[in-house]
């Protein structure tokens, strides 16, 4: 009994590091794609980045940036869009005059007026006459597969831009290489005398997310609209970028640094849904209904938001945003410094908490059981997103908890995963171990009987075959296929032996008397079923057993196997479906081998006979179905009996 005890000790404990080793790989492949970061997991970062960014705190815009909107009211009262040049030279004049820090218009001018049919073109004259008054900063598009016109073809300003970087000849480029640009009339952004790019493209899911402040074209370097209007707003010069690594760089604007990616992208840090900047009707301007501080020491940027006119796109807040606002979004972040940055060590933070904190989870689960390393691993998912919230809110630092997660989830998961099936293993171990016990136990208690009275054991081993048969023939009547399976039928065979185990307590001079037995003998004989079951119950109870079912259908057969249909069986006299179905099959069995098998009281009766007889008990002292059954494969029952 100790070498089984210590066996299973060792099994258990071998699952027990089975299931702490297994939970250790999943945290360190947790840990090493939190490094690696492979593109399959993109969408899942880009989803687990909105959702920190909608629970984080927003930031109310600032009072420094203000929409020009070219909206439907407008197209009603000024006329369809695009306008003529002159109209639109008047709005910027009238933004201008208001004490405009800026006007940044994202919109382009690629064509003469279309409303202009004079030769001179007065109407771009006069527009660029206009732009000329200064403040004012055109869009333009960059192209990067080979459209568009060449640099030389356009009127763009680069950037006066210092790049400092380690020497390293193999080294990308900071920024994205355009091939060609689409921009307004050379007159026109000649006058003006700025110009910004309007290039922002949204992640592969189709979010925006991140907007370029700089691109490069023909070896020159080109500021976005936000950045530009910016430059002309403050006058800013010593503009220089910085690059830490292939992921990280920034951008100095004066006392300002911007946090940017490795392609100078900034992570705009949206103040809400669409329309949270204060937008000014396009018609108010043109007709002097504009409050006269809306404008002063502002950057107003122009563009049209009218059905039909405008850009829109996805943002991690709006489904619906104007593009016009993005690009305000952008100046707004560059004038709060509020940005959103993601640490050039963050994939190795990431890593580290997935570490750490995976591991914590396997050393619980070691120390305090699955159950409690599950509450610990939920409490560790709220702190890592908690603090993934609470650093974008605090600092607009951004590290993702995507992978710490994995890590916690992916330790656990594996965890549970292994415990189940070690634990479904050794069950299964157990349950093969405790089958071979009973059936040594049902072994040996037959081989008491077969000891005992060998014609008693052949009687039993016979009952076996036939309560096979007739048991597979039952089942196939509707009223018993549900409880006569495979399984328990060839439980109930493998039982059906044990039937005369009360025998044992019966005197040989009454098993083996030649002649009747009296009414006391008989008494006594009757006493062998209640004795059968006692052995049962005392084998059960010896090996702790208690309430198995294959034993206690063990103690049906025994105990029920000469009751009568009609009530007048015995020990208990049951009637009808009181009597287990194992008992009324077991009883027909029983009186057809003895009945064709010779006793020392009388000569076997051939197998006629033993079916008349049978048939003849059908309601009195047969189940009616059982016997049913039996007439069907009598045949068969009596190739057994040859």
């Amino acid at each position: 009994m100790t070498a089984e005890v210590t066996s299973s000790e060792r099994a258990v404990a071998r699952g027990r590091r089975l299931v702490l080793v297994s939970g250790a790989i999943a945290v360190i492949v947790a840990a090493i794609l939190t490094v690696y970061r492979p593109a399959m997991f993109a969408n899942g970062e880009y989803a687990v980045y909105d959702s920190v960014l909608a629970r984080a705190a927003t930031n109310p815009p600032g009072a420094e940036v203000v929409i020009v909107d070219v909206d439907e009211r407008s197209l009603s009262r000024i006329g369809q869009w695009p306008w003529r040049r002159d109209v639109v030279g008047r709005m910027i004049a009238r933004v201008r005059e208001s004490g405009a820090a800026a006007i940044a218009l994202d919109v382009m001018f690629a064509e003469p007026d279309r409303h202009d049919e004079s030769a001179e073109a007065r109407g771009d004259i006069a527009f660029a006459r206009d732009l000329r008054e200064g403040r004012v900063v055109l869009g333009y598009a960059m192209t990067f597969d080979g459209s568009g016109r060449a640099s030389s073809d356009c009127v763009l300003h680069p950037v006066g831009l210092t790049i400092a970087q380690r020497s390293d000849e193999t080294a990308e480029a900071p920024f994205f290489r355009a091939s060609g640009a689409i921009c307004s009339l050379p007159a026109l952004a000649q006058a003006a005398g700025a110009s910004g790019f309007l290039n922002a493209t949204p992640d592969r899911d189709g979010i925006m997310r991140r907007v370029p402040l700089l691109l490069e074209l023909d070896g020159h370097v080109y500021p976005g609209l936000a950045l530009a209007a910016l430059i002309s707003a403050k006058r800013t010069a010593g503009i220089a970028l910085r690059v830490a690594n292939v992921n990280t760089t920034s951008l100095s604007l004066g006392d300002t640094v911007a946090p940017l990616d490795g392609k100078s992208n900034l992570l705009v840090r949206y103040r809400g849904t669409k329309r949270t900047f204060p937008y000014v009707s396009a018609a108010d301007v043109l007709e002097g209904r504009v409050p006269a501080d809306t404008f002063r020491e502002k950057v107003a940027f122009v563009g049209a938001t009218a059905l039909g006119t405008r850009e829109v796109v996805a943002t991690p807040m709006d489904k619906q945003f104007a593009g016009v606002e993005v690009q305000a979004t952008v100046a707004d972040n560059l004038l709060q410094r509020d940005f959103i940055r993601r640490p050039a060590s963050a994939p190795l933070l990431e890593a580290g908490m997935a570490f750490v904190l995976g591991l914590m989870i396997v050393v619980f689960a070691g120390s305090i059981g699955l159950a409690w390393a599950s509450v610990a691993c939920a409490i560790c998912l709220a702190i890592v997103w908690g603090g993934a919230v609470w650093l974008v809110s605090r600092h607009g630092i951004v590290l993702s908890p995507l992978f710490p997660s994995a890590g916690l989830a992916g330790a656990l998961g594996a965890m549970i995963a292994v415990s189940v099936v070690t634990e479904r293993r050794h069950a299964a171990s157990e349950r093969h171990e405790k089958t071979i016990s009973q059936q040594l136990m049902i072994q040996a208690l037959l081989s008491l009987t077969e000891a005992r009275d060998e014609a008693t054991g052949r009687h039993s081993r016979r009952t076996q075959r036939y309560a096979r048969l007739l048991a597979e023939q039952l089942a196939v009547d509707p009223r018993f296929h549900d409880y006569l399976t495979p399984q328990r039928i060839e439980l109930l065979a493998r039982l059906a032996p044990l039937h005369d185990i009360g025998k044992v307590g019966v005197p040989d001079r009454l098993l083996n008397k030649s002649g009747n037995l009296t009414s006391d003998e008989y008494e006594e004989m009757k006493r062998h079923p209640a004795r059968g079951r006692e052995v049962i119950d005392r084998a059960e109870r010896d090996v702790g057993a208690a309430d198995d079912a294959i034993l206690a259908m063990a103690k049906e057969i025994v105990y029920t196997h000469h009751e009568r249909w009609d009530g007048t069986g015995y020990p208990q006299g049951l009637r009808g479906a009181q009597i287990p179905l194992a008992g009324r099959l077991m009883a027909l069995v029983d009186v057809y081998d003895a009945l064709v098998s010779k006793r020392v009281y009388r000569a076997a009766l051939s197998p006629e006979e033993a079916t008349k007889i049978i048939a003849e008990g059908s309601g009195t002292q047969f189940d009616p179905a059982v016997v049913d059954a039996f007439l069907h494969v009598e045949n068969a029952f009596r190739r057994i009996g040859d």
